[in-house]
């Protein structure tokens, strides 16, 4: 994100930077122009009660669920906040995470920070390995189910159901709780096909799955505000944690998201998003279809900002690596694979993968960039 701030000219595919033109500056400018006196004064640490009600009736809606209430759920600063709240109430230094190989590679950093280790699998039957192996430190499995980062993956209800069944086994013999922490940020990104339950319609008594998402990604950026759906145990735990980093979200934020979901303008700026991300993606998919070599592996998301390209096993794309070097002399950036596995003693980190980011750039960057990394890459 930096390298992109600090050179304009620099064509930056790495960043998950979102699409600038359509962001709602008329909508929330027209949001703005009455504002209640309360919306300027303090607020609660859990949230806005009335942006609480709204999040809540979207998400009974998305998952058809009805038996939780406005107390389950709670307003953060981006959900980056939430995941580091979670973290933090659930880890002691040396606990194991379980994630997702590769997976968002901005939680490990968290993950690192606070000395946890991360344990990446790769599929169902990695995962029941490795929980079975490491159930007596494990506190949390952390998977981004919503075409996900960087992969632009979606778990099915059906994968879901089985991990949870996988996790829920060795609990008990674990002796202590393990949580499935669900990061469903990109979920209302989706330009193509349906909506998938999320892991929390498995949890019919709310005890083991703690749902996050975000209003910043398909929303506004920069209106920073995330929220969760959590057990009532982890909700005491996180509230009491977040109390003492800001006593609460800002006030006068959620009164601007409360006002767009209960008017409608939230669902109303979804269907722009999804059709600017849908030329984006086809504008990036069609040109590495022209340029890279057939070699190249990679998906056709149907929603979120990614793209991930796998090159054969020679070529590296490390940030140490010639092709990485060369890209960016060039005026094109990517993020590196590597970055996005932890560091887990138990596997080597994959060397020659790339995450493409079509959030951002325009149509026409898109093109030139994936044309300048064909040509650093040949």
């Amino acid at each position: 994100m930096q390298a992109a701030l600090d050179r304009p000219n620099l064509i930056s595919l790495a960043a998950g930077f979102t699409d600038n033109d359509t962001l709602p500056v008329a909508e929330v400018a027209a949001l703005t122009r009455i504002i209640p006196r309360d919306a300027l004064q303090y607020g609660t640490t859990i949230g806005l009660p009335r942006l609480r009600h709204e999040l809540l009736r979207r998400w009974q809606k998305q998952d058809d669920v009805r038996r939780l209430t406005a107390d389950d759920v709670i307003v953060t600063n981006g959900s980056q906040q939430l995941l580091y709240l979670l973290t933090e109430v659930l880890c002691d230094p040396g606990d194991i995470v379980l994630v997702e190989d590769p997976t968002y590679f901005v939680y490990l950093g968290i993950l690192e920070a606070m000395d946890v280790r991360a344990v990446g699998f790769d599929s169902l039957a990695n995962l029941k390995t490795k929980i079975q192996k490491l159930k007596s430190r494990l506190k949390l499995v952390y998977l981004v189910t919503y075409f996900q980062n960087p992969t632009g993956h979606t778990w099915s209800l059906e994968a879901k159901r089985e991990a949870f069944a996988i996790v829920k086994h060795y609990e008990r013999a674990a002796g202590h709780p393990i949580y499935i922490v669900e990061d469903a940020a990109y979920r209302d990104l989706r330009f193509e096909g349906d909506d998938e339950p999320s892991f929390k319609v498995l949890d019919p008594r709310n005890e083991r799955v703690a749902y996050t998402n975000t209003l910043t990604k398909p929303f506004a950026t920069g209106i920073k505000l995330g929220y969760g759906i959590l057990p009532p145990e982890l909700m005491r735990a996180v509230l009491r944690s977040k109390g003492n980093h800001d006593f609460g979200s800002a006030n006068f934020l959620q009164t601007i998201l409360a006002r767009a979901l209960a008017e409608g303008l939230y669902e109303r700026h979804l269907p722009k998003l999804a059709a600017a991300y849908r030329r984006k993606r086809d504008a990036m998919v069609s040109t590495l279809d022209a340029t890279f070599p057939a070699s190249a592996r990679y998906e056709r998301p149907q929603g979120g900002l990614y793209v991930w390209v796998e090159l054969l096993a020679h070529i590296k794309t490390g940030a140490k690596s010639r092709l990485f070097r060369r890209a960016l002399d060039a005026g094109v950036l990517y993020v590196p694979g590597e970055m996005c596995y932890g560091k887990d003693p138990s596997r080597p980190i994959p060397q020659t993968s790339m995450r493409l980011s079509f959030g951002a750039a325009t149509v026409n960057e898109i093109k030139k960039g994936i044309r300048l990394l064909a040509d650093a890459l040949s």
